[in-house]
């Protein structure tokens, strides 16, 4: 049975940290929340606790590194539901060393942007039946580090250092997002990136430094709670109603402000150049 009377929203990387309370909150405002995360376990436990707190919830594992899982996300959805109203591209992660994806890609770069590209494309015949549905794709404010995006290095195979992929794969993120915005802008449908601002989450858990680190009441750091907040805002304020092709981020309250990404972020060129190269490299999963 497809027919559901509540909004449903799709969460990915929603096991643990941002990607949790981004699903508790969407759960309190009233939408039936798909939870997909990498653990099956903390996964599950996730979409209980929104049930037992009077939610509505699925659970879904998935392990982004390979895209068929990828794809076998969105089949299982759209068995099931026959609307999207939001999907928050949240899964992410670095590598202090370089490592490959199960299909043989730069592993950062396949989870953090080839997985949310995948997910995105096959679901959107969905999202365009769905009025006034909206994609968040969580950034950082790391993607203004690259000068630009390097099509030269795509895989980071010369000289790899795991903050830089990250913040590379970042600035894949705004520059996914505002192509979407442009691609599906007259289909209804409304795409913007967040940076969640200055949280340490499981996103570090291969570092065992940094994993150490988060355990710890560090300055300047929030909560995964806090975290949450832009995503929320930009997945269900009614005074986004329309708004696509921006970034945000914490704004006063629990709100989220627009702001300008770097020069890179907006290189149209760049973006419709790595929608193509996306396209190529999960063509045989479309």
């Amino acid at each position: 049975m497809k027919s559901r009377s509540r909004p449903v929203a799709l969460v990915t990387g929603a096991s643990s940290g941002i990607g949790t309370e981004t699903a508790y909150g969407l759960a309190r405002r009233g939408h039936h929340v798909v939870v997909v995360g990498r653990n099956p376990d903390r996964t599950r436990e996730v979409a209980q606790r929104i049930l037992t707190d009077g939610g509505s919830a699925e659970h879904c594992s998935a392990d982004f590194s390979s895209l068929a899982q990828v794809a076998r996300v969105a089949l299982e959805f759209e068995a099931k539901h026959s609307r999207l109203d939001v999907l928050v591209n949240n899964a992410g992660l670095w590598h202090p060393e370089r490592q490959l994806s199960g299909d043989g890609y730069e592993d950062t770069f396949a989870v953090n942007h080839l997985a949310a590209f995948l997910l995105t494309r096959l679901l959107e015949r969905v999202l365009t039946d769905t009025r006034d549905s909206r994609v968040v794709t969580v950034s950082s404010r790391l993607h203004i580090k690259p000068s630009g995006f390097d099509f030269g290095d795509v895989m980071s195979e010369h000289a790899y250092e795991g903050r830089y992929v990250y913040a590379k794969s970042k600035l894949a993120n705004v520059l996914f997002s505002n192509q979407l915005a442009r691609r599906l802008k007259a289909r209804g449908v409304t795409s913007n990136s967040v940076h969640p601002g200055s949280v340490v989450t499981n996103v570090v858990r291969d570092s065992r430094l940094l994993s150490w680190g988060a355990k710890l009441p560090l300055p300047g750091l929030i909560s995964a709670r806090e975290g949450a907040l832009p995503s929320l805002f930009v997945a269900t304020s009614p005074s986004l109603s329309g708004v696509t092709g921006c970034y945000f981020a914490a704004g006063p309250g629990d709100t989220a402000q627009a702001h300008v990404p770097s020069k890179a972020a907006l290189d149209v060129r760049a973006a419709t150049h790595l929608w193509e190269l996306s396209d190529s490299l999960v063509a045989r999963f479309l």
